[in-house]
This record gives C-alpha cells, sequence and structure tokens, in this order.
C-alpha cells in the first residue's frame, strides 16, 4: 500500500543588507519534524505512538505545533478566539466529522473525543487531552484536503531530534527547512523579527499568492515592512510514501516550485549602528558611574535614543533605542525582555514621543524671520525674568534661576549660542500661535516622517492640541502657553526621528525629505535589480537666505568656545552646528530629559543627528554621543568613512 501527499514546501526568505551590502538577516538550515498522517492512522497502536511523543516532549520540554482549539490544562476552555477565521472553520468541519454539536463544552468534548478515540481510562485527562490535540491535526489533513502535512516541530535541535526520533513513531520524518539567522546583535529595534500570522492578518494574507494558514510573516522592524519583498512563493511537492513511511517519489507540482523572497538592502550602514549603540551604551554608563558624574546629573537616566540621516537623501543610517535586547535570543528570554526595567522592546527613536526643550528654538527663530516679527541681525535686551504677564506669569532664563544674571543684549546667533529662553519667549509673544505652529510642521514637528516602521506622530503645542488632551479650565489656551511654546515646552512632543527629519530639514533650508530605510531591492539570486528607491521630497518650505544665515551661524556658534555645546563637541573632525535642550521633567533639575541636534559637516552638511535621554539631565552631555558618531563618520579628511561591500550587484 502506498499513500500520496502534498507537502507545501516552504520558500527562503530574502535577506537583509546595509546599505554596502553586509548581510544583517539571513537564513540557516534548520530541521523540522513532520508527521504523514496516512500513515499514523493506519498503524497498530496509534494513541500508544502518541501517547510516548507527548510524554517525551513533556519530559524534554519540547514546544510543538497544535491547533486543537481547547486549553491543555484542567478546567478546559475554548481557545478558538485566539485563531484565526480560517482555523476556526476547520474546527467547525472537524466537530462535523466526528459528529458533534457545535455548542458543546469544552470539558464535554474532551470527555466525548476520548471515547471517539478509544483513549484508555488509566491515562489522565491531561494526557488524553494532549493525545487528541495530535489526533486532531491527523484528522483535519483527512477532512480538509488544503492543510499541508503536519510540522509537527519547527527548527528542532539535535537534541530534540535525537529524543524524539528513538520513537520510532510511524510516519514521523525529518524535514529540512531554513529559519531566520541574524548576522549582528546590533539593529534588533530595527530589523524586527518574524513569527505566525493572527486572525487579521490571515484575512489580508490568504488573498496573497504564496501564503499558506501556517505562513510566518513579518511581525515588527524591517521584516514587517519589507513583508511584500522579502516573502517568497512556497511550493507543492507530491509525496509517494509506502505504509511503513518509507519514501517512494518526491516530485514538484509542474509551476509550483518553491521560489525564494528577495533581498532588501536597506539604507542602514552596519558601521554607523554599531557605534551609535555603543556610545548609547557608554553614556548610560557613564552617567551612572559617581566618579566619572560626580554631580549626580542623569545618574538615573532610564532610556536613550539616536538617530543618524543623510540629509539630502532621507536615508537613515543609523536608529539605535536603549536598552535594547538580542534578536538571536529574543524568544528564549521574551518574558525576561518585557518584565525588564526600562522597557528595552520600545523603540524610543519613533513610538515615544518627547518635549524638545531648546532644540524647538530654531523654528522659533525661523518662524519669527519669516513672518517678520525679527529682522536680521535685530537684537533684543533680555532682562533674565519675563514680566510682561506678571505677576500671573513670570517665566524666566535658566541664567537667572543659576545666578540671576541675563545674557545682556543679543542677537538671535547668540541667542542660540546660550541658548538664552528670554530672547525666545519675546519671539514667541511677537507671533500668532499660528504663524509658529505652520513653521514647525513644515519643517517636519509633529508629522508623519513617512518612515516605514510603525511611528508615533507626537503632536504640537497649540489649542487644538491642548482642548484635546486636557479636560475642564485646563484645556484653556493662555498666552503662556504660546511663551513656552517658543522654547519647546507646553504641548509640543516628538519622536527623535521628527527631531532628525526637522535637522535635516534645517539643514537644507526647508526642504524636507521622507524617511525611510530602503535602499534597493534585489532578485533572490543577486542578479536582478527589482527596485531602487529613489529620494522623495515631501515638502519644500522657503526659508530666505539671511534666516538661514541666522541659524546656521548660531548653530555653528553652538559647538565653538562659549557654546552650550562646546565642551563635548571639541575634537570633531569636521565642524559641527548644533543645539542643545534640557525639557524639565520631574521635581527634581537633574531628572529632567535631554535633546541633543546637530549636522556636520557645518557649511556642507551630510548627515544629522538627533539624540534623546530620558532623565539624562542636559541635552549637552549628550553631544558625547554626536561627537562619537561624527568622528566614527568622517576621517580626516571630512570624507564619508570607506567601509567593505559584500553581496552587491552593480
Amino acid at each position: 500500500t502506498t499513500f500520496t501527499t502534498y507537502t507545501t514546501v516552504k520558500a527562503a526568505r530574502g535577506d537583509i543588507l546595509d546599505t554596502n551590502g553586509n548581510v544583517l538577516v539571513s537564513n540557516r538550515a534548520s530541521y523540522n519534524l513532520v508527521i504523514n498522517h496516512y500513515v499514523i492512522l493506519t498503524a497498530d497502536g496509534t494513541n500508544d505512538f502518541l501517547y510516548k511523543l507527548v510524554k517525551c516532549c513533556q519530559e524534554h520540554d519540547i514546544q510543538y505545533t497544535e491547533h486543537f482549539p481547547v486549553s491543555q490544562e484542567r478546567p478546559f476552555t475554548y481557545t478558538l478566539t485566539e485563531q484565526n477565521a480560517s482555523w476556526q472553520s476547520h474546527f467547525q468541519t472537524y466537530l462535523n466529522m466526528v459528529e458533534v454539536d457545535s455548542d458543546i463544552s469544552a470539558p464535554l468534548l474532551v470527555e466525548q473525543l476520548r471515547k471517539y478515540y478509544k483513549i484508555p481510562e488509566t491515562w489522565t485527562m491531561e494526557e488524553a487531552r494532549l493525545v487528541i490535540g495530535l489526533r486532531y491535526e491527523m484528522d483535519l489533513r483527512s477532512c480538509v484536503g488544503s492543510l499541508p502535512n503536519y510540522v509537527f516541530l519547527e527548527d528542532a535541535t539535535d537534541e530534540q531530534l535525537s529524543a524524539v526520533s528513538e520513537l520510532n513513531i510511524p510516519g514521523l520524518y525529518v524535514e529540512a527547512s531554513t529559519t531566520r539567522e541574524y548576522n549582528t546583535e546590533y539593529a534588533a529595534h530595527i530589523l524586527g523579527f518574524c513569527g505566525p500570522m493572527n486572525a487579521k492578518q490571515w484575512e489580508y494574507y490568504q488573498t496573497i499568492e504564496g501564503y499558506e494558514m501556517d505562513a510566518e510573516v513579518g511581525q515588527d522592524g524591517l521584516e514587517k515592512a519589507f513583508e511584500e519583498y522579502l516573502h517568497g512563493v512556497d511550493g507543492t511537492r507530491i509525496d509517494v510514501v509506502a505504509a511503513d513511511g518509507t519514501v517512494i517519489s518526491q516530485t514538484y507540482v509542474k509551476g509550483k516550485e518553491p521560489r525564494g523572497g528577495n533581498h532588501v538592502e536597506s539604507t542602514i550602514d552596519k558601521e554607523t549602528q554599531i557605534v551609535t549603540e555603543d556610545a548609547l551604551s557608554d553614556l548610560a554608563d557613564w552617567l551612572r558611574d559617581p566618579v566619572q558624574n560626580p554631580s549626580r546629573d542623569g545618574d538615573d537616566v532610564e532610556g536613550l535614543a539616536a538617530v543618524v540621516m543623510e540629509v539630502k537623501t532621507g536615508d537613515i543610517l543609523a536608529m539605535a533605542s536603549y536598552p535594547t535586547y538580542d534578536l538571536e535570543t529574543f524568544r528564549e528570554h521574551y518574558n525576561e525582555i518585557v518584565e525588564a526595567a526600562n522597557k528595552p522592546l520600545i523603540n524610543r527613536a519613533i513610538n515615544a514621543a518627547y518635549p524638545p526643550g531648546s532644540t524647538y528654538k530654531m523654528s522659533t527663530l525661523v518662524a519669527a524671520m519669516e513672518n517678520g516679527a525679527l529682522a536680521y541681525g535685530d537684537t533684543i535686551h533680555t532682562k533674565g525674568q519675563y514680566t510682561k504677564y506678571a505677576p500671573s506669569f513670570i517665566p524666566a532664563c535658566l541664567t537667572w534661576y543659576s545666578n540671576g544674571s541675563t545674557h545682556g543684549t543679543i542677537d538671535a546667533t547668540v541667542a542660540l549660542q546660550k541658548s538664552c529662553n528670554y530672547f525666545f519667549f519675546e519671539l514667541a509673544d511677537r507671533m500668532s500661535i499660528s504663524e509658529m505652529d505652520e513653521t514647525a510642521a513644515a519643517l517636519g514637528l509633529g508629522e508623519p516622517t513617512g518612515v516605514e516602521l510603525d511611528e508615533d506622530i507626537g503632536y504640537r503645542s497649540n489649542p487644538e492640541t491642548k482642548a484635546k488632551l486636557h479636560t475642564g479650565s485646563n484645556a484653556t489656551w493662555f498666552t503662556g502657553d504660546k511663551i513656552n511654546t517658543g522654547i519647546g515646552q507646553s504641548e509640543n512632543r516628538f519622536t527623535p526621528l521628527q527631531l532628525c527629519v526637522y535637522t535635516c530639514t534645517l539643514a537644507n533650508q526647508g526642504v524636507r525629505y521622507r524617511a525611510t530605510f530602503l535602499n534597493r531591492v534585489v532578485s533572490s539570486d543577486y542578479s536582478t535589480l527589482v527596485l531602487e528607491n529613489t529620494p522623495e521630497i515631501v515638502s519644500t518650505f522657503e526659508i530666505s537666505d539671511t534666516t538661514y544665515d541666522s541659524v546656521l551661524t548660531g548653530m555653528k556658534m553652538v559647538a565653538k568656545t562659549g557654546g552650550t555645546g562646546y565642551t563635548n563637541l571639541k575634537g570633531t573632525v569636521v565642524p559641527v552646528a548644533a543645539k542643545t535642550g534640557t525639557a524639565e521633567h520631574g521635581d527634581k533639575r537633574y531628572e529632567s530629559n535631554g535633546a541633543f541636534v546637530c549636522f556636520a559637516p557645518a557649511d556642507d552638511p551630510q548627515i544629522a543627528i538627533a539624540i534623546y535621554g530620558e532623565k539624562a539631565a542636559h541635552g549637552s552631555t549628550l553631544g558625547k554621543i554626536a561627537k562619537t558618531i561624527i568622528n566614527a563618520y568622517f576621517n580626516e579628511e571630512g570624507e564619508g568613512a570607506i567601509v567593505s561591500t559584500e553581496n552587491k550587484i552593480s
């Protein structure tokens, strides 16, 4: 006697590479344990074989695949709602086959199926339930013709293969496959991971060629964003096997050979990514070290994020979030990661929106100069305390709080260099909130960046935002809200990626590019260019030459002697234009959040960097990270660093 079955052969998923062709994610050879239902169901002692199999799995803590929608422990309950529509439909088909009413309770169903399959009374109900789960998988393949062979265990280890193979289960055989392999310990928040489809995903993917119900799809990061390119088309193989499980022949259905997925070359520069992540970790260690940081400012830092982008393309060269985790051991340590302090699963670069602090001041300056509230070269006499709306509202400059001093009479460039709050209180007071808001939006703040990953959009400080966030009298918009908006406080909340896009837009004199991780897509054999991404201009905001000169000069002065960023930026191999920011957080001064943005080289911008620190105290401190990134990216001649290439097509 022979049996003919149709087996789904998984197509290899495409690789994910960095911009220089270095492979970040690929596939490694793996082995699955597959059960041929015809063979096991016609063997003598089916229940006994399956009992040995589940007991072996319990003994070796082997987690196998099973879709019977009833919990494995008493009191038995249905888990049907956790499954997609197709599995729910298959369950109904199964109930019809075993002639059981669909409204039966879960405990009674287990009782009836125990009798139906003639499972010995000496076995516990939990043991019977486990065997029923495997019988369910076998019978589904008899009554639902579209299901592939039952993959009992995916990516089995040598120890698991050895333990299970010794049982000599009829119809159980080893089949070669592939599984995802991460070739770097970095970029976990960017690369993402794959996993089984949920019900909503299956509703979408079942209409697309190559997707079986048990297919794994990208669940996060680039794996999810570029699923359409990476996922191949599964093949269908005809297997003819003997009654004892011996394979007689295997041939592909004509036109149904598996086709591997395309490879995605991302914009990520592996070396820059490594440098950026290490720099975040090193700064966190430095802040927490009482010897190196005796002031304690920032010693309770909770999280950090950094984004590095090409100014003239929108390409994201690096995106880092601290703390992070290792994708290679992600599944194994998932519970620990979820419960870890400071939430390492969150990608703080795009999924957390923060007050920008003084990094917002360039937006206020651009709005003021472009709307006639400040002329080129004009000065303002700063008084430390802004008393125009006293006594109900008296904001002040940090230098006033520190020692009662002022910045004197200064122009816009010095106001940026010293980060003078008073100067920007006055600018904000001279404008309408709509003028400030429209400028901030045009520069990319509180706007979608267009990045392929799921992102938090944040929001800009304006009357509409305040009304949405608060109720009653707390929702009323006051002049004080507008003035605080001018220094990046009030209701402003932006992601580090938005801050980086904003910095790129300033460097480009108002030209804003879509942020992207996609460089190009190549065929599975690396021979053909499938798609090449080109820079996309999202908007253009006219920034006059005089306004641009004021912004650029002020940002360059931040990085020079007397500037708020000088201490931690001195020694960069190329000139830098920067802005530091500190956003209030908590009751203690040293619990404030820090923000930092810059572009380099200052007079010919190539890259922009945005860095944010939760409870990192001062934005100026974050300049340490920027300096490390800049010096690693540029060589002594100020040119882009040279990196090796791999798997590139011409």
